[in-house]
């Protein structure tokens, strides 16, 4: 009999895996399924570049099929708990799912709701976040009709998806605001809760070096 490998999640890690390893399980002896809640694949690292136009969204959203290898299933639907006793995994909609591995690859979400006033009346009006596609389209809007200001870039607690990813919006931001000749008239402020720009120590020295000639050029960074 063969066996099933089970992988809850479509996204970056969970199709990844199913690639590398329909290569390296023979379908003579396993079968293979992929269980993600979505039709829709999102190429998240994609959602940084989208609120200064530099992708457009056909680049970063495809079907989850598309990305699952031949002899592969793509299961649809939304994951309501797993019996590892059971070797079982139950779906929101009653179906049930036997496995003899299981690779569980959900991914994380953000949780703007954990900070209190994040979604107050303001959200999406002069609060933004860029991790999530509707967050940076309602961004990219934004940034289009904006004429000058103070722009922020906040990162409220650790841990977060891509420590890296504020601090290269903010660059981003610089070189944005120039092109459109209004960096004069934006002071840029990049807050961490951090003791430097960036995880690892050697970069983070550099980046640190860095803002402080940003300062001293731009009056602020």
């Amino acid at each position: 009999m063969s066996k099933h490998l089970l992988i809850l999640g479509g996204g970056t890690a969970g199709t990844m895996m199913a690639n590398h390893l329909r290569r390296r399980l023979p379908a003579s002896e396993w079968s293979m399924t992929v269980v993600d809640r979505s039709e829709k694949h999102l190429y998240q690292p994609g959602f940084l570049f989208l609120p200064f136009g530099l992708y457009e969204e056909s680049q970063i959203v495809r079907k989850t099929r598309d990305f699952i290898p031949r002899g592969v299933e793509f299961v649809q639907a939304e994951v309501d708990q797993i019996t590892p006793q059971d070797h079982a995994v139950t779906l929101k909609d009653g179906g049930e799912l036997k496995y003899d591995l299981l690779i569980v690859a959900t991914g994380c979400r953000t949780a703007p709701e954990e900070t209190e006033g994040m979604l107050g009346p303001k959200w999406r009006v002069n609060v933004y976040d860029f991790y999530t596609l509707d967050g940076a389209r309602a961004l990219r809007e934004k940034l289009m009709t904006f004429t000058g200001g103070r722009v922020v870039v906040h990162i409220n607690e650790m841990p977060i998806k891509c420590p890296v990813a504020p601090l290269e919006f903010t660059f981003l931001a610089d070189t944005f605001f120039r092109k459109r000749g209004i960096r004069d008239k934006v002071t840029l402020t990049y807050v961490t809760p951090l003791s430097g720009a960036f995880t690892k120590p050697k970069a983070s020295k550099k980046l640190d070096q860095r803002s402080r000639v940003e300062s001293r050029l731009c009056g602020a960074f």
